[in-house]
C-alpha cells in the first residue's frame, strides 16, 4: 500500500521507496467501456508508465440512470444505501485488471453533481447519513484493492451541508478500509482541496484543479502555495489543461490545447513542489467514440487519443525525477538569475521558468518553456565541479554539456531556439556520478 512520506512532501510505498503519482483522467471508464475496451485502455497506459487511473463510480454523464456497457445502473431506486451488485461486479473487474497491470485506481465514489447539482446533471441524492452508509460499503468492498480514494468530483463546497456530506463519506470509508488507502478530494476548476479540508485528518494529500486554461498561467503558482501550507502535505494537480481541449472551453475564440501546453503544466507543477501529476485528454476522459454524443468538440476518438504526443511525453518527467534522489527534492526558483527584463527571464505567462533542487544541493533542474538564453546560479550545487546536461522533455533524450567549474553565474543557451521547444537544464555535483538524466531506476539497478 501507499502512504505519505515522513517529510509530508511525497507519497511512498510501504517500504519507503518513492511513488510517482502519474495519473490519467478516465472519468467515464466504469460507465462507458466494456471489459475488453477497458483492458485495451489500461494496457496502453501501463505501457506509457502511468501509475494511477482516475475514474468515477457514479459517473457524470447521467451515470445514475444511463446503464453501463452491460445494461446495469449503479444504485437501485437512486438510493446510495442500495448498490446494484451487477454494476459493481464490473467495477470490481476493472479495478482488479488495473491492479494486475501495476496501476492504482484513483477511485471517485461519485461525481460532485450528486451532492451539488450546480452546473451538472444530478440529481442530488446524498445526505450526510446516506453518504456515510455508501462510504462504509465502498470502503469495505475495496479494502484489499489498490485504490486511492478521491472524494468531491469537480464541485465546490458551498454550504455546511456539502462539507458534512464529504466528511461523512470520508470518515466512513476510512473506518471501513482500516485507513489502508490514501485519500484526497478533487475540487472544481481553479480550486484546491486545501481551501476546505487541509486540516482534516482524513485528507492525506492536497489535490488541485488548475484547469483547462493556458492564459491563466498564474493558477499554477497555486501548487507552490499549497506546498508551503502548514502542516506540510503532499500536493498534486489532479486536473490541469487537457491535451486537445478547447482552451477555456472556448474553441472558437482560443482553439484547442497542444502537447506543449500540457508539458508546461506538468513541469510548472512538478518543479513547484508537486509530488506527482495528472494528465488528461479531452477524448479519453469522456471515452468519445463514433455514435456517441460529443462533449465540447473532441477532435478524435478515445483510441486515437491514447498515443497523442502529450500522453507519451508524461513518462519523461517521471523518468527524469526518478533518475535523481527523489525524496529530498524541493522547489527553488532562486536558481534562475533574473534578466534586466524579468518578464523575459525568469519569464511570465506561458514563458515562466521554474526550478527545483534537492536539499543536499547535489542536483538542480531548470525548466525553460521558450528557446531563450538564461543565467543560473551554480551555487545551487554544493560542489567545485558541475556536470551539466540538456534534457529534452519531448523525447526524454539527455545530451551532455560537459563539466564546468563552479564559479558562480553561468549562461546557458537551449539547443534549439524554437518558441514551442521547451528544454530542461540538469546540473549535477560531478563527484556523484549520477547516470544520464532520465535513466530509469531498473536500468540503474538491473533486477537479478
Amino acid at each position: 500500500m501507499l502512504r505519505v512520506a515522513d517529510s509530508g512532501r511525497f507519497l511512498v510505498r510501504e517500504d519507503g521507496s518513492p511513488f510517482f503519482y502519474l495519473g490519467d483522467t478516465a472519468w467515464e471508464l466504469f460507465h462507458r467501456l466494456t471489459r475488453a475496451e477497458a483492458d485495451e485502455y489500461l494496457r496502453v497506459r501501463a505501457r506509457q508508465r502511468f501509475t494511477v487511473i482516475q475514474a468515477v463510480v457514479l459517473a457524470e454523464f447521467d451515470g445514475l440512470v444511463v446503464p453501463n456497457a452491460y445494461g446495469q445502473v449503479p444504485l437501485l431506486d437512486l438510493d446510495p444505501t442500495r448498490p446494484n451488485e451487477a454494476y459493481f461486479a464490473h467495477v470490481d473487474w476493472v479495478i482488479a485488471r488495473a491492479n494486475e497491470l501495476g496501476l492504482y485506481v484513483g477511485l471517485l465514489p461519485t461525481w460532485g453533481d450528486k451532492w451539488n447539482q450546480k452546473g451538472g446533471r444530478g440529481p442530488e441524492i446524498f445526505t450526510p447519513e446516506n453518504a456515510a452508509a455508501y462510504g462504509a460499503w465502498l470502503g469495505a468492498r475495496y479494502r484489499d484493492r489498490g485504490v486511492i480514494w478521491i472524494l468531491g468530483g469537480d464541485r465546490p463546497i458551498e454550504t455546511d451541508r456539502h462539507a458534512q456530506i464529504i466528511r461523512a463519506m470520508a470518515q466512513a470509508i476510512r473506518a471501513a478500509d482500516g485507513g489502508t488507502h490514501l485519500m484526497t478530494l478533487h475540487p472544481s476548476g481553479g480550486r484546491s482541496s486545501s481551501e476546505w479540508f487541509h486540516d482534516d485528518g482524513w485528507l492525506d494529500f492536497n489535490m488541485r484543479q488548475n484547469g483547462h486554461e493556458t492564459r491563466f498561467a498564474p493558477r499554477y503558482a497555486g501548487t507552490r502555495a499549497d506546498y508551503d501550507r502548514v502542516p506540510a502535505k503532499p500536493v498534486l494537480d489532479g486536473e490541469p489543461v487537457y491535451e486537445d481541449h478547447p482552451i477555456s472551453f472556448q474553441a472558437a475564440e482560443h482553439g484547442h490545447s497542444l502537447a506543449a501546453d500540457v508539458r508546461r503544466a506538468l513541469y510548472w507543477d512538478l518543479f513547484g513542489g508537486a509530488c506527482g501529476h495528472t494528465y488528461g485528454h479531452h477524448s479519453v476522459w469522456q471515452f468519445y467514440d463514433a455514435g456517441r454524443a460529443p462533449k465540447n468538440a473532441p477532435l478524435c476518438t478515445w483510441r486515437e487519443a491514447l498515443e497523442r504526443p502529450g500522453a507519451q511525453q508524461m513518462q519523461h518527467a517521471r523518468a527524469l525525477l526518478e533518475s535523481r534522489p527523489f525524496l529530498r527534492r524541493l522547489p527553488d526558483d532562486s536558481i534562475i538569475v533574473p534578466a534586466a527584463v524579468a518578464t523575459a527571464v525568469p519569464g511570465a505567462g506561458l514563458g515562466r521558468m521554474v526550478a527545483t533542487r534537492d536539499a543536499d544541493r547535489t542536483y538542480a533542474l531548470v525548466y525553460c518553456p521558450a528557446g531563450r538564453a538564461f543565467v543560473v546560479d551554480l551555487g545551487a550545487i554544493a560542489a567545485a565541479t558541475v556536470a551539466a546536461w540538456w534534457y529534452d522533455p519531448r523525447t526524454g533524450a539527455a545530451t551532455p554539456i560537459g563539466e564546468l567549474p563552479n564559479t558562480g553565474r553561468q549562461q546557458f543557451v537551449p539547443p534549439d531556439a524554437g518558441e514551442y521547444l521547451d528544454w530542461i537544464l540538469v546540473l549535477d555535483d560531478a563527484s556523484r556520478n549520477y547516470p544520464p538524466p532520465g535513466t530509469q531506476p531498473e536500468a540503474q539497478h538491473p533486477k537479478r
